[in-house]
Order: C-alpha cells, then sequence, then structure tokens
C-alpha cells in the first residue's frame, strides 16, 4: 500500500513533490479469489525456457553486483530488433526508461508533450521533474488529432495509446517525428498486439526513441524490465544518468531465456488477439460501443455510459476492471483481455447486471 501523506508537509521537501499528485496503480489485490482484468498483465505464464533458466539460476552469484550494462541482454535485444548493442538501454521496467528521457532531455525552462487521455504517469513524470507541460487533446473519437506547429523538448507517444488501444498510422507518427524539434518517445507497450511498429523511425530518425517492456506480450510484468532502442547519441545520454547498477542479475538471466524462446511468447500473442476479438464482438452485441483496439485490452462505453456504477457492480461480482475519472474518460471502461474462460465469466457477469 502506497503511504498516505501527512496532512502537512515538512518544508523541507520540495515544492513540486509536496503539490504532487502521485501516479495511482491498478489495485493489486492479495488474499482473494478475483478475475483480474485491470492491469493490463498477460493471463498465461511466461515462456518455458524462463521457467528453466530460474531454475538453473545460480543464487550464490547474487552476492555480487550485476553487469552495470547489461551487456549480454543488450546483444540479445539488438539482434531481437536488427540494431546494435549501443543503441539499447535496459532499465529496470520502461517506466524508468521514461523518467530517465525526462532527466536527460528536457532544461529546467523547457516541456513535455503527450496525448490526453494517454499514459497517466506521464504527467507525474513532469511534475516531478519540475518542468511544464504541453498536453494535446485528441479527437473526439480518441483519434491522432496533433496541432501545426506543435513544439516542446520531449513527446510521449504512447502507440497503440492507453488507455484507448487505438493504433495511430505510422505515416502519422513519421511525418510528426521528421519536423518535432525535441526528442519523440514512441512507448511501445503494448505493440506486440498490433498491426505494426515504429522500430525502424527509431533507428533511422535521429531525434526518436521506442520504449519496450516484457511485461505484456512476455508475461513478465513481475521483473520489472523495459528497455530502449535508438540512436547511439540518445542511448548514450541515457546510459550516462542510469543508476549504476539497475537491472538485478535475476532479471538479467530470466529476460535473456524470454527473448530465447520468442516462439512461446507469439502464441500466446495470437491466443490474446483472438479472445479480443471474440469480446469485442460479445460486447458489441450488449450494445456497448467498443473502440477498435490494437493492445491486449479494450476500451469501452457501456451502454447508458454508467461506466463507474457498472465498474463497482462487476467488483461485487469479483471482478477487476479500470476505471478512469474524467470528463474524457469517465464514461468508458478499460478491461484488459484475460483467457477465454475468464473472459465468458466475465461477459456472464455483465449479463447477470443487466438482468439486476
Amino acid at each position: 500500500m502506497i503511504p498516505t501523506p501527512p496532512e502537512e508537509t515538512p518544508p523541507l521537501i520540495r515544492r513540486s513533490v509536496a503539490a504532487l499528485e502521485g501516479y495511482v496503480p491498478g489495485e493489486q489485490p492479495s488474499g482473494q479469489t478475483l478475475i483480474k482484468l485491470n492491469t493490463n498483465e498477460n493471463p498465461y505464464p511466461p515462456p518455458p525456457k524462463v521457467q528453466q533458466a530460474l531454475q538453473a539460476f545460480a543464487v550464490d552469484g547474487l552476492r555480487r553486483y550485476p553487469d552495470p550494462s547489461c551487456l549480454a541482454l543488450r546483444e540479445k535485444l539488438a539482434s531481437y530488433h536488427g540494431a546494435s548493442a549501443d543503441q539499447v538501454l535496459v532499465g529496470n521496467g520502461s517506466d524508468e526508461v521514461l523518467a530517465l528521457c525526462l532527466r536527460a532531455f528536457v532544461e529546467r525552462e523547457g516541456s513535455v508533450g503527450y496525448f490526453d487521455p494517454s499514459y497517466s504517469l506521464y504527467p507525474v513524470l513532469a511534475a516531478i521533474e519540475d518542468v511544464s507541460t504541453r498536453p494535446v487533446a485528441l479527437g473526439p473519437d480518441f483519434e491522432w488529432a496533433m496541432p501545426a506547429g506543435y513544439e516542446a523538448s520531449l513527446f510521449f507517444l504512447a502507440n497503440p495509446n492507453a488507455p484507448t488501444g487505438l493504433l495511430f498510422s505510422k505515416h502519422d507518427v513519421r511525418a510528426f517525428c521528421e519536423v518535432f524539434p525535441g526528442v519523440v518517445l514512441i512507448d511501445e507497450a503494448y505493440v506486440d498486439f498490433a498491426r505494426e511498429d515504429c522500430v525502424d523511425l527509431a533507428l533511422s530518425l535521429p531525434n526518436v526513441l521506442v520504449a519496450r517492456t516484457l511485461s505484456k506480450s512476455f508475461s513478465l510484468a513481475g521483473l520489472r524490465l523495459g528497455y530502449a532502442v535508438g540512436s547511439t547519441a540518445l542511448i548514450a545520454a541515457l546510459h550516462k544518468i542510469r543508476d549504476s547498477y539497475n537491472v538485478s542479475a535475476l532479471s538479467q538471466a530470466l529476460a535473456e531465456a524470454a527473448l530465447d524462446d520468442v516462439g512461446a511468447v507469439r502464441e500466446n500473442i495470437g491466443r490474446i488477439r483472438a479472445t479480443r476479438e471474440k469480446t469485442a464482438e460479445d460486447l458489441g452485441a450488449r450494445g456497448f460501443s467498443v473502440t477498435p483496439s490494437d493492445a491486449n485490452f479494450l476500451w469501452v462505453r457501456p451502454p447508458d455510459g454508467g461506466a463507474k456504477e457498472l465498474f463497482a457492480a462487476l467488483r461485487q461480482e469479483n471482478i477487476l476492471v479500470r476505471y478512469f475519472p474524467g470528463p474524457r474518460t469517465g464514461e468508458h471502461l478499460r478491461i484488459t483481455i484475460g483467457t477465454d474462460g475468464q473472459m465468458a465469466q466475465f461477459v456472464e457477469a455483465l449479463d447477470r447486471i443487466a438482468r439486476a
């Protein structure tokens, strides 16, 4: 549980931190039998080679520091993306990569941009560093709506976007990156579930980075392993300011094993995509407005717009989904795609709620 701040803030705390409304992660209950469709975790186990690597890991090695540069893992990631190791940085989850970008590429008088709505951590990271933000409102259907001549020091571009699941076209992303005066961080946390990615932009444009994670498609959210791919100059800047030993030896070993078992990962991706389409059809048949998704979740509006009430009713059915209050998001729910059995139970619960 995140500690509740005291009513009065001691004067020793930075003003930006004292005024900060921290990021609120999805609920992670313990000791309850629930269907968790709220945090975009993969419903299937990690690749088999991860289990093998875990069993083979030499515990005695934990008394030594890990490889500070994650060289072996960076080489595997570079091979995976057709890059070189000096174009890859590994982090403690992709959230660390995002925070490093803000520290490396935004001056105190600079600014950070992102779409609205998008990943709610972006403005929190900006507030921590006490830099201004320049959010860009998406269109009425959450579509791409970048104004001409837009400028900022750094733009966080989640693609597919969260919480909507919409994939912005590479044509639009490229056109924006080519004229944007700052650094563009394309946050591809969900891209393995999508039709296309933008890694080639990060490897060809000097101001573009792509951030990835093993949390979603690789079923390794508990490992906390993310990385960035891009130009050697941008990656070198991030290496300068990362913690010396930011990724544990165990995390490095298990991530390497996962990358040796990509076939199993792709099997799970295919299953999730199929379940996503089936669930979208089921919800559409029940009057829900379903945003087209290229992620492992669906962004939906209940027939009556009563998302908050449905969120609470599903909680009573022991099913967790995600609700985001606010003028743009308050009539929608984000539903993680689980197994076929979990999604069948979810739909059955909707029918019970509708009959009540």
